[in-house]
């Protein structure tokens, strides 16, 4: 394993955190052009199947991605690289923000800018579910499974998240055992 790799690891997710403006799911877009399109770390099934693992896992999905995809290229200085490349621009914002802007939420040029900020951020995780929708609904059972999921959200409101997933979890497990039995008996 090369220094050069560690580098890449820690500059590629320096560069998503310190330009991507809206959280772990704004980032995914930017994410994906970077680690699939650009480095071609991973394909596209594997980066849907690696945002997945990471949106299960607790903790910022940004930092879980980077500590994953780190892991996977470089062991645990990958994992060094990508987590304090994924963390490190939050911070420096935040300390210089901290340090040099007290009272930047009294400052009219700062509100205008995060005003503005939010509908793009809104649109990038629109897009960036849009994408993946498109391709995990890809026979009936997920739809179905999709379906059932988004009733409970939007007519269940007091149900816990946390059931939804266990459930969706659960149902996944026992489709796909049973299609495996399907296919032994064929």
């Amino acid at each position: 394993m090369s220094m050069q790799l560690i580098w890449q690891i820690f500059s590629s997710f320096f560069k998503i955190g310190a330009f991507t403006i809206g959280g772990g799911y704004a980032m995914l877009p930017v994410m994906q052009r970077d680690i699939v399109d650009r480095l071609g770390w991973l394909d596209e099934q594997e980066f849907m199947e690696t945002i997945a693992v990471t949106q299960s896992a607790p903790g910022p999905i940004a930092v879980n991605t980077a500590i994953l995809i780190g892991k996977q290229m470089a062991g645990l200085p990958g994992v060094i690289a990508g987590c304090l490349g994924a963390v490190l621009p939050s911070f420096l914002i935040i300390l210089a923000i901290a340090i040099f802007f007290r009272n930047i939420l009294n400052w009219q040029p700062a509100l205008n800018f995060f005003a503005g900020v939010r509908p793009a951020v809104v649109a990038l995780i629109a897009h960036v579910a849009w994408k993946m929708a498109r391709k995990l609904i890809g026979n009936t059972a997920s739809l179905l499974l999709f379906l059932t999921s988004l009733a409970l959200i939007i007519f269940v409101p007091k149900l816990h998240p946390i059931f939804i997933i266990l459930g969706s979890g659960i149902a996944t497990v026992i489709w796909a055992s049973s299609q495996k039995q399907q296919g032994k008996e064929a």
